[in-house]
């Protein structure tokens, strides 16, 4: 369970940022805003609001190895296969390598966009960087000469919330987008092999009112080839088969949830773990039976583990009720024809009626006369 497992570590979440002089700022929240385990599982690393980028080592026991500042708050990481570098998109739109191995040593900025970047992988074998951003690009750019753009991956018409390489099928990438559809692509050419459209589905009545389908997290199992897609705002996880021949998702089923999903993970051995806004369950976990995704009440590991979050739940009640964390980012839309239109239509109107009313008969049973005047030349 290692999406969980930074539950369990002291993190050194009271440590406050100094300033030059040496003195606290004051700033005292340290929301996550991106983490990630290396291949392994010897490295943990995240990223907080307070722009700072702290990492772990986690064998033989847990140890800060170091905190070091970024420039601007991050929205994800990611850390190499071959467990040397962080890389980290921020904000600005730029991505910035930190060395594991020299564990203070300042970052060195390897690329850049012109737009808020939202996620950033990197291929099995790291020999590619992909980048995803608000303007519905996906960049796949060589790592070791970042300035090398691949090829793009264009077809989204709003941000692209979440992009994933299939590990046991790595030439295929996966990508989520604020139009609310995923799609299948051949990265290194920039072609799109599949698209799905997720208001098309058929997620039951928790979904029906709902207009924009934003993936949060997606989870992979290799062993089913199966893809798990948890939502921003809808209460629902739905679940499809990669059929990796035909290069398509098969839609093969939509679990409700009764309350806002955190997050979603698959164990090694194909258990579905859910992480969910709820107090009294906030762990679900489900076990394919028959083909089918069933919840598992009885699981040793998921008493264990939902005792240990009912006794901290104070940690995540600054989590509870928030807003969507993409709804500022859709496209604002300005119909001025419409405007223009409609101010038109009633200036017709008022014509007309000005008309009626000069053309109406005076009391003496005569046509009211409109003088006019012809200007000369």
């Amino acid at each position: 369970m290692m999406i969980f497992l930074f539950m369990t570590v002291p993190l050194p979440t009271r440590i406050l940022r100094k300033s030059k002089d040496g003195k606290s700022s004051g700033k005292a929240s340290h929301d996550i805003l991106a983490c990630a385990f290396s291949a392994s599982g010897t490295y943990f690393s995240l990223t907080d609001d307070n722009k700072q980028l702290i990492l772990f080592r986690t064998k033989p026991a847990w140890e800060c190895l170091s905190i070091r500042s970024v420039i601007r708050r991050c929205t994800s990481l990611v850390i190499t296969a071959t467990e040397d570098k962080i890389l980290v998109a921020d904000k600005s739109g730029d991505v910035y390598s930190y060395s594991i191995t020299e564990p203070e040593n300042p970052g060195t900025i390897e690329l850049g966009h012109l737009s808020l970047l939202l996620d950033v992988v990197l291929s099995p074998n790291d020999q590619y960087i992909i980048t995803a951003d608000r303007d519905e690009k996906i960049r796949v750019s060589l790592t070791r000469a970042p300035h090398n753009i691949v090829s793009f991956c264009l077809g989204h018409t709003e941000f692209v919330s979440r992009i994933f390489v299939i590990p046991n099928y790595p030439d295929l990438l996966l990508s989520a987008s604020g139009d609310c559809t995923l799609r299948l692509w051949e990265y290194k050419h920039g072609k799109e092999v599949y698209c799905c459209h997720l208001k098309s589905l058929n997620m039951g009545e928790a979904t029906k009112n709902e207009k924009k389908y934003t993936v949060l997290r997606i989870a992979y199992c290799c062993e089913e080839s199966c893809i798990a897609i948890l939502y921003d705002c809808a209460p629902t996880i739905s679940i499809f088969q990669l059929d990796a021949g035909a290069q398509k998702l098969i839609d093969k089923q939509h679990i409700p949830l009764n309350c806002k999903g955190w997050d979603i993970a698959f164990e090694d051995t194909g258990g579905l773990w859910v992480l969910q806004e709820d107090m009294e369950t906030p762990l679900l976990f489900y076990q394919l039976v028959d083909g089918q995704w069933q919840p598992d009440i009885e699981d040793k590991g998921l008493k264990k583990m939902t005792k240990y979050i009912h006794d901290n739940w104070t940690a995540f009640e600054g989590c509870v009720g928030r807003e969507s964390c993409y709804q500022n980012l859709y496209k604002a839309s300005f119909d001025n024809m419409a405007v223009y239109l409609q101010k038109k239509e009633e200036r017709l109107q008022q014509q007309k009626k000005s008309k009626r009313k000069d053309s109406q008969p005076e009391s003496n049973g005569q046509t009211k006369k409109i003088r006019t005047e012809v200007l000369p030349l």
